[in-house]
């Protein structure tokens, strides 16, 4: 089975069993079986050349920042590490607030 991302529902026996009902009683859906998958064509075969150029020239991902961090590897107490940890997502961001406060309030002689 895949890694699935944090607060992913699998649908229980008696979920699926009412989807797939639906999903029969529905005259305007149907379920696509392996058949209908595997007509699938990838998009620059099907889409004209121009709708296709359009659409992969956008960007993916979320947009640079105009400061981008640098990757650094640290070592750290493990209790320090725990308390940012335990305050949720985005940590590290916290953490990198309150060195920028740190070197703030105590500037370092080089």
């Amino acid at each position: 089975m895949p890694k699935l991302k944090p607060g992913t529902v699998i649908p229980q026996p008696g979920e699926d069993a009412a989807i797939a009902a639906g999903i029969a009683a529905d005259a305007g859906s149907q379920e696509l079986g392996a058949d209908w998958c595997a007509m699938a064509r990838p998009a620059s075969e099907v889409l004209p050349q121009e709708a296709y150029a359009e659409l992969v020239k956008r960007p993916h991902g979320r947009p640079k920042a105009e400061e981008t961090k640098v990757f650094t590897a640290i070592r750290l107490d493990p209790d320090v590490l725990e308390a940012f940890r335990a305050t949720g997502k985005g940590w590290q961001t916290r953490m990198n607030a309150a060195l920028r406060q740190y070197l703030r309030e105590y500037p370092l002689q080089g």
